[in-house]
């Protein structure tokens, strides 16, 4: 696999699917995806392989007798599911993860090297607006980074 980079904006169709981006499918070595629950009311999207690494780090670091552990796992690993494209390039998003990401029919998918974001687009709008101050912030601390 390839770096997953760029946004793209898509809709969402009555039937819940959306068409993936021939950028981003090109780079894929496979025909499938695991989604799941994100931080901030957005969906993320793994390669299997990927997903395979992050859930095994995860669940390797994690106590089911911790709380916050658990927190975590529930709302990070129990809602992953593995989707697969369909003949025309689109993703059948389930209802359930639907609802949790609130999205409706502008969407947009970023992205972030590892793996793939699928936000609701007013809601990624909000969110940018919101963040420019802790995003200014982050990028000075990363100050001593060159290119």
């Amino acid at each position: 696999m390839s770096m997953l980079t760029g946004e793209f904006r898509n809709t969402l169709d009555e039937k819940g699917r959306i068409l993936f981006p021939a950028k981003l499918r090109s780079e894929l070595a496979g025909n499938v995806l695991i989604v799941t629950q994100a931080l901030d009311r957005c969906l993320w999207l793994f390669t299997p392989e990927e997903w395979k690494t992050v859930s095994s780090k995860l669940m390797e670091a994690a106590s089911p007798f911790s709380e916050k552990n658990r927190l975590v796992l529930r709302r990070f690993i129990a809602p992953a599911q593995e989707l697969e494209f369909d003949k025309s390039g689109r993703l059948s998003i389930p209802q359930s993860l639907r609802e949790y990401a609130a999205l409706s029919k502008d969407c947009i998918l970023l992205g972030v090297s590892k793996y793939i974001e699928l936000w609701d687009a007013e809601s990624y709008r909000h969110y940018i607006e919101e963040s420019e101050a802790s995003f200014r912030g982050a990028a000075e601390e990363l100050g001593s980074i060159f290119f």
